[in-house]
């Protein structure tokens, strides 16, 4: 998920006083932003949690539809911490750094299950298919994501200190929408698929976003590495 850029905060910015800014003192619905940033982050403990006890095909499957609440819970917190912030003016130094923060956490780590062996499907293994992850996710497509995100957060925060500044981008909006569309739908898929290895429907699907949330992901990338390299060039 892309970060919301927050202002600055009227509050002091020392750590000390950074999380007591997220349910602490002040106007009670001014604090709200932050509050559901945290929230979201024991969300995303209490998401992986619930995963950790799933295996595939059919081990503790009461885990899926529950994780998938989770998660939608989770999303839906983030959009609305945003909103509220701008809407109260309640933005903050905590929010700036925990709000990407938080949704990395949750993202990446789901993204990091769905490429795990509790996804494995042994009956893809057992009949020798190379392809045998019941998500459709695969570790290399969450290597390329984490580097995504490792790349654009250290030129972001190279640049944007030399007071360059990254306006939301449309790609950077579509990849949120689609990282957070694509895990719960892969979930629900993992849920009812007959099998990993099959040519289905739900497998098409399950594949089809998969595949372009991975390539979305990585193209959202190449504009803040191509503005990078532009200023540098102009300050050589």
């Amino acid at each position: 998920m892309s970060p919301r850029v927050r202002g600055p905060s009227n509050r002091t910015d020392r750590p000390s006083t950074l999380f007591i800014s997220a349910v602490g003192t002040g106007d009670m619905h001014r604090n709200i932003p932050n509050q559901l940033t945290v929230l979201r982050l024991v969300l995303a403990a209490l998401f992986f949690i619930v995963l950790n006890t799933f295996r595939y095909p059919d081990h503790h499957s009461w885990a899926l539809p529950t994780a998938i609440g989770i998660f939608i819970i989770a999303s839906i917190t983030d959009a609305l911490d945003g909103y509220l912030a701008r809407l109260w003016q309640a933005e903050s130094t905590f929010g700036r750094i925990m709000d990407p923060f938080c949704d990395k956490v949750l993202i990446l780590g789901a993204f990091i299950y769905l490429s795990g062996p509790r996804m494995v499907d042994p009956a893809a293994v057992k009949a020798g298919y190379f392809l045998n992850m019941a998500s459709g996710v695969y570790p290399w497509m969450v290597a390329l994501i984490l580097a995504r995100e490792l790349l654009v957060t250290n030129i972001r925060g190279e640049l944007e200190e030399s007071g360059v500044r990254f306006p939301a981008l449309y790609l950077g909006k579509l990849k949120m929408i689609l990282q957070s569309v694509t895990v719960p739908i892969v979930l629900l898929i993992v849920h009812y698929q007959p099998g990993a290895y099959q040519h289905t429907t739900l497998n098409i699907l399950r594949d089809t976003l998969v595949y372009t949330t991975v390539v979305v992901t990585v193209l959202s990338g190449v504009p803040y590495v191509t503005k990078a390299v532009r200023v540098v060039r102009g300050r050589a």
